[in-house]
C-alpha cells in the first residue's frame, strides 16, 4: 500500500550526470555529466542518508525483498532509511536476523515477501531465480503486484521469467545494477531497468532509494540483462589488464603501485579503473566485494549469451580460464580481482 509524503524540491530527472570520480586511488570527488541515454537521476551533492530518514521524494511503498546477501542487504537499509517498509525473506535465517535488526519485517516464506507494491529479488544465480519464482508462486502473487529483479540473471533465464511472469498478469521488471556492496551502502550503484514503462514508473521511488541513477533500457526486460553481461565483461577485461600491467611492474622491480597510480591517473581517470587499480596495486583480496566464483560465473554467462547469437568472445574465454585457474589455487573465497593473481604465478612472481 503507497502512502505520500510530504515532497522536497530536487532536481529533476536529467541525462547523464556521472557517478564522483575520485580525484585520487584515495582521495575526494569531481563530477563529470554527459551520456546519450535517457536516465532518471538525483542530485549530485547527496544529504547524508542517516538524517534523512522518511524525507525521499515520491511515495512510501510496501516492499517485498527475496535475498538479502552482501548487496541486497545493502539495498534494503536504504529502501528502510528512506521510509519504506520492507518484508524480508531470505534462506539465510542470519541474513534475515540482520535485515530484521536493520528495520525489516521478516517472513517465513517467498510467498509470504510477495505482498504490499512490489517484490525485490536479489538472488545469486539462475538455479536459485528458477527455484524461487516458480509458477505456483507467481500464482499465488496479489495482482498489481510488480516484481523487481535486481540480480544477473543469464538470457535464458531472463527470457523464462518473461515470460512465466506474463502468463500470470504479474509485472516484470529486470533492473540489474553496477557497483559493489560498499557502493550500494552509499547509494551510487547505476540501476538498468527495463520492462512495462509503467511498472518502471510505479517502482522509480525504490530505485531512487537505491542508487544514484537509472537507465531506462526499453520494454524488454532481456536488454537490461545484456547491458549488465556486456558491463561485467568489460569490469573483468579492466581488472585482467590491470593485473598484467601490475605483473609487468613487478618482473621489473617496479612498485605496482608506482606504475598504476600514474596509468590510471593520466589516461583512465574514471571509477572503475581506481577502484581496481587499489585493490590489485596493493593485493587487497579479503573480505570479497564481490566472489572470484561469481565472476567465473558472469564469464559464463557472456559466452553462452555469444554462442546463442554465434558470437565468438575470446576475452571471455580467456577470462573464464583465469577464474578456472584461479579457483584451483584456492582463491575462491576472495574477490574476483583476485584472478590477476594468475599473470604473477604464470611468471613466476606470485611469491615475490
Amino acid at each position: 500500500m503507497r502512502r505520500r509524503v510530504a515532497r522536497a524540491s530536487t532536481s529533476p530527472c536529467r541525462r547523464g550526470a556521472d557517478p564522483p570520480i575520485p580525484s585520487r586511488l584515495s582521495g575526494g570527488t569531481s563530477f563529470r555529466r554527459n551520456g546519450p541515454l535517457a536516465t532518471s537521476s538525483r542530485h549530485a551533492n547527496l544529504p547524508d542518508i542517516q538524517n534523512t530518514k522518511k524525507r525521499r521524494d515520491g511515495d512510501v511503498m510496501e516492499v517485498g525483498f527475496v535475498g538479502a546477501g552482501r548487496m541486497g542487504l545493502a539495498m534494503l537499509r536504504n529502501l528502510l532509511q528512506t521510509g519504506h517498509r520492507v518484508h524480508v525473506w531470505d534462506v539465510s535465517d542470519v541474513a534475515v536476523a540482520t535485515a530484521v535488526a536493520a528495520g525489516a519485517t521478516g517472513v517465513s516464506s517467498a510467498r509470504d515477501a510477495l505482498r504490499g507494491d512490489a517484490v525485490v529479488s536479489m538472488l545469486p544465480n539462475d538455479a536459485a531465480m528458477r527455484g524461487v519464482f516458480t509458477d505456483d508462486l507467481l500464482a499465488a502473487a496479489p495482482k498489481g503486484l510488480v516484481h523487481v529483479n535486481m540480480a544477473t540473471a543469464s538470457l535464458a533465464c531472463a527470457q523464462e521469467l518473461t515470460a512465466l511472469h506474463g502468463r500470470h498478469g504479474i509485472a516484470y521488471v529486470a533492473a540489474p545494477v553496477f557497483g559493489r556492496p560498499e557502493m550500494a551502502a552509499r547509494r551510487e550503484l547505476n540501476i538498468m531497468a527495463a520492462g512495462p514503462a509503467a511498472a518502471i514508473d510505479r517502482v522509480q521511488p525504490l530505485f531512487d532509494a537505491i542508487g544514484r541513477k537509472t537507465w531506462r533500457l526499453g520494454e524488454d526486460p532481456t536488454r537490461a540483462n545484456v547491458t549488465k553481461i556486456a558491463g561485467n565483461l568489460l569490469v573483468a577485461c579492466v581488472i585482467e589488464s590491470l593485473g598484467e600491467a601490475a605483473a609487468l611492474a613487478r618482473a621489473y622491480d617496479m612498485p605496482p603501485a608506482d606504475l598504476l597510480d600514474v596509468v590510471v591517473g593520466s589516461l583512465f581517470d574514471v571509477p572503475i579503473f581506481r577502484i581496481y587499480a587499489d585493490l590489485v596495486a596493493h593485493q587487497r583480496f579479503e573480505p570479497a566485494g564481490f566472489d572470484l566464483a561469481l565472476g567465473l560465473k558472469d564469464a559464463r554467462l557472456a559466452l553462452a549469451a555469444g554462442e546463442a547469437a554465434n558470437l565468438p568472445l575470446p576475452f571471455a574465454s580467456v577470462l573464464r580460464d583465469n577464474y578456472l585457474d584461479a579457483l584451483a589455487h584456492g582463491a575462491g573465497h576472495q574477490d574476483w580481482s583476485a584472478v590477476t593473481g594468475v599473470a604473477l604465478r604464470r611468471a613466476g612472481l606470485d611469491a615475490a
